[in-house]
């Protein structure tokens, strides 16, 4: 165990799918977002860490329901199915009806890394519902994003939620930072 963390850490991809990423309004910095969650998959794997990913699944008959080409994960995405737990969720928590957190407890993870999409959503209510099983959530301020709101632009929002989210709901790492 690396003593610069001493708890066993797991890293979360949330919601990196086709139809989010390639819609009709485009994630800010996605292409950055992208690179740097690949990173973190690579760093993960070589330090033998679990890597998790969550997708979004809409209900029959919406552009993501379970099966479509745009509920798939990006193929840009270094996930393997083989090797790496990909889930689907239903709800902006990553946490509800899908085993994650058995999952986390039977691997005895203390910490969890999350990146991916949409910050002012799944981000944020996975931090928080993280906190609140008691979990370490380390958010990669550089590793999620969003797109542009009519109110906000998704620099806003991200800035905001790294802010808010930082201190008491999660410790922000830059992606360089992140060590499994």
């Amino acid at each position: 165990m690396n003593p610069a963390h001493p708890a066993p850490r797991a890293l979360l991809i949330v919601d990196m799918q086709v139809g989010l990423f390639h819609g009709p309004e485009r994630p800010w910095h996605g292409d950055r977002v992208l690179a740097n969650i690949n990173r973190l998959i690579h760093a993960a794997r070589e330090a033998g860490a679990p890597v998790f990913a969550a997708r979004h699944t809409g209900a029959p008959g919406s552009p993501i329901e379970a099966g479509s080409p745009l509920w798939q994960l990006l193929p840009a995405l270094d996930v393997d199915e083989n090797r790496d737990t990909v889930f689907d969720k239903t709800r902006p928590s990553c946490f509800h009806g899908t085993g994650l957190q058995a999952r986390l407890v039977q691997a005895g993870i203390r910490e969890l890394v999350i990146a991916g999409m949409k910050t002012q959503y799944c981000i944020d209510t996975t931090c928080r519902v993280a906190t609140e099983l008691g979990l370490q959530a380390l958010l990669v301020a550089d590793a999620h994003t969003c797109m542009n709101t009519p109110l906000l632009t998704a620099e806003a929002i991200v800035a905001h939620h790294n802010a808010t989210l930082g201190g008491p709901l999660a410790r922000l790492m830059e992606t360089e930072e992140v060590r499994f």
